[in-house]
């Protein structure tokens, strides 16, 4: 079998499986979980042997032309270089573990033949992409995966909160989508194709007339779809959905799509610096903005959510300087260890019966009633801290790599502006990033308190997904040496400067966190002995505890339902922000700010527009009917039935006549 069979194969099982769960959920249940499983793990080994086949050399075309469409064809084509080979792999294997994971997670859930169906489908949309040679077939599986999106974030949609979650991400990724399809239309219009090799050829040839603006509504797209600055909001709020679904959309779908995206076209941005310039200072807003917010979350999952938005960051800051190698390969290191990430979360949800790290670190001995989860999640946050030798330390490195050439004026593309920009905001954001993941892991694993619930061992299709993801996020950044030549040929190794800085900063947010989790916890305790909270979070901190374990999710999935614990409580957060922590919590304000400048006057135009719809334009038509009506009664009146009255009506009206005409004819007569 050809590699190009294989890799038709590859998004159309997961399709099909998709398809036979959405038919066979009701009619034949027991079929529901290998139709679930079987597929995407067959999709998962095909990519992989299609990796090995193409083995990072000459790229695989393919191409048959769907229909005729005039002067810019849409081909079926497909494109397979090392990038597609790879993600497509990482894709297979995360969308498995949730499958699998998913089987025990939702084991009790009604709607799990549906939520299957979808995950399979979701899987199916992403490799599209990846596969996709034709920008055309391409958006096909970039629109699928909104829908899907929308289905699964809502999956709880009983509750006002998953509604207006999913409502949410439809809506602002396509408020992205929208400039995004203009720029597509544009571009194939310059380029004279769809085709990504043709669009290719003709920027290599000079040959795009408006590249700034093509690129800026590229742009506003990935911004949508890969949570970026400033249409990052609709990420922690999709938290609302099972977290199966949250490790598949932030690791191997969705959010990697747009940096995939910009990678798979980086010469359409890289002619224009204007855009490269813009793109490093939405990375870079995205980086820190997002690193301060996750210090204040008490929702585990929210933490993770803003930790996503971020790690995007640097990979669209490492497009910024015109390295695409060192951004899928942060793409792929991340896929890993935040997959892994998000997994063990929802084994300590399952455990605690709470997402909350407010009451988690109220709980006594956790991390002795999960420890595949504590190991596993202890391997995952040193990766995501970036410390070494973990799979985040040396694709971050690679990202700072780029940074540093593009700063110091080595890079041919990119501007120097966008290269200091970009390393800037990565160091800080490295001190940022391991000081939220030292405190997820002290607030998760070290609280203190009562004793956390004991329900036994989670189920073996949890944890044992958990120990096969810890496998890449330990060893995976050992193969930055070969992954260079499966990219543009570009070293992904460290340098000594970068890792300095990078590291010195990791350490440095480490030991900053720690050290104030061990005053907060002091305080804590001894407000504990004194029944008075020192801690000046503890209010808010117990509300927060109480609302996260009120959501459908833990009532769904967990053992049991308890009420939070309260008391104060040992947050290092509130030390390390300060005054901007109540900021940093709502996110900024970015949504209150959206709210007041877009949501409120659309709907004051609504009110306005109903109002003229009801009291004037219905007015009138009110108006029209009632004349005729009004005639029509008087008329009716006439209409009596009795001869005599019309008989009389009649003489009267002779009468009238005839001295009518008597008076017209004397007039005429006179004159």
């Amino acid at each position: 079998m050809s590699t190009t069979t294989l890799a038709v194969l590859v998004p159309l099982l997961p399709f099909l499986g998709a398809v036979a769960g959405l038919l066979l959920g009701r009619t034949a249940p027991g079929f529901v979980r290998p139709l679930a499983v079987l597929p995407v793990l067959a999709a998962a080994v095909l990519a992989v042997l299609v990796a090995v086949r193409q083995g990072g050399g000459a790229a695989i075309d393919a191409a048959t032309e769907l229909t005729p469409t005039g002067s810019v064809p849409i081909e079926l084509a497909f494109h397979i270089d090392g990038f597609a080979v790879l993600v497509a792999a990482l894709v297979g294997v995360v969308a498995t573990c949730v499958q699998l994971y998913s089987t025990a997670y939702l084991r009790e859930d009604p709607r799990y033949p549906s939520y299957a169906a979808l995950v399979s489908l979701f899987t199916s949309a992403m490799l599209l992409v990846v596969y996709s040679g034709d920008l055309m077939v391409l958006l096909v599986g970039w629109e699928i995966m909104g829908i899907c999106s929308y289905f699964l974030v809502g999956h709880y949609w009983e509750t006002e909160a998953a509604r207006s979650a999913s409502l949410k991400a439809f809506l602002v990724t396509k408020l992205g989508d929208v400039p995004f399809l203009i720029g597509l239309f544009a571009l194939a219009a310059d380029a004279g194709s769809f085709r990504i090799t043709e669009i290719l050829d003709t920027v290599a040839a000079g040959g795009l007339d408006h590249p700034t603006l093509i690129a800026l509504l590229l742009l506003a797209g990935v911004a949508g779809k890969s949570a970026q600055f400033p249409l990052h909001t609709w990420l922690p709020d999709a938290m609302a959905g099972p977290t199966p679904v949250s490790a598949l959309i932030h690791a191997a779908t969705m959010v990697a799509a747009g940096v995939y995206f910009i990678a798979r076209l980086l010469p359409v941005f890289a002619a224009s610096r204007a855009a490269l310039v813009v793109m490093a200072v939405m990375a870079a807003v995205t980086m820190i903005g997002s690193g301060l917010a996750a210090l204040a979350q008490d929702d585990v999952k929210r933490v993770l959510a803003y930790s996503t938005v971020g790690q995007l960051g640097y990979m669209t800051g490492a497009l910024a300087v015109a390295d695409r190698g060192a951004a899928v390969f942060h793409l792929l290191s991340h896929g890993a260890f935040k997959a892994l990430l998000f997994l063990g979360a929802g084994v300590i949800i399952h455990a605690a019966g709470t997402n909350s790290l407010a009451a988690m670190s109220r709980m006594d001995g956790l991390a002795k009633r999960v420890p595949d989860a504590f190991w596993t999640m202890t391997l995952a946050l040193l990766a995501l801290a970036a410390i070494p030798p973990f799979a985040g330390f040396f694709s971050k490195e690679a990202v700072l790599v780029a940074a540093e050439e593009a700063a110091a004026g080595h890079s041919a593309l990119a501007p120097g502006a966008a290269g200091w920009t970009v390393l800037v905001s990565g160091v800080l954001a490295a001190l940022l990033t391991a000081a939220y993941a030292t405190r997820l892991w002290l607030m998760a694993f070290r609280g203190r308190g009562a004793a956390a619930p004991d329900h036994g061992r989670e189920p073996l299709a949890m944890t044992g997904v958990l120990w096969l993801l810890a496998v890449p996020t330990l060893g995976f950044g050992l193969a930055a040496g070969p992954l260079a030549d499966w990219f543009d040929g570009e070293p992904l190794t460290p340098t000594v400067t970068t890792s300095l800085l990078g590291t010195g900063a990791a350490l440095v947010g480490v030991l900053l966190t720690y050290g104030l989790w061990q005053r907060a916890a002091v305080r804590a305790a001894a407000g504990a002995r004194t029944g008075t909270g020192i801690e000046t979070g503890a209010t808010a901190s117990a509300a927060a505890a109480r609302s996260a374990a009120e959501t459908p999710e833990v009532a769904e999935v967990t053992h049991e339902h308890p009420a939070a614990p309260t008391g104060p409580v040992a947050d290092p957060g509130f030390a390390l922000l300060g005054p901007l922590h109540r900021h940093a919590a709502a996110g900024f304000h970015v949504d209150a700010l959206y709210d007041r400048l877009f949501v409120r006057p659309t709907r004051a135009a609504a009110a306005l527009v109903r109002f003229l719809d009801r009291e004037v334009v219905e007015t009138y038509v009110r108006g029209a009917g009632a004349g005729p009506r009004l005639l029509g009664g008087l008329v009716r009146r006439a209409q009596t039935g009795n001869v005599q009255s019309y008989l009389s009506a009649l003489l009267a009206g002779a009468v009238v006549l005839a001295i009518a005409t008597a008076v017209f004819a004397n007039v005429n007569a006179g004159s």
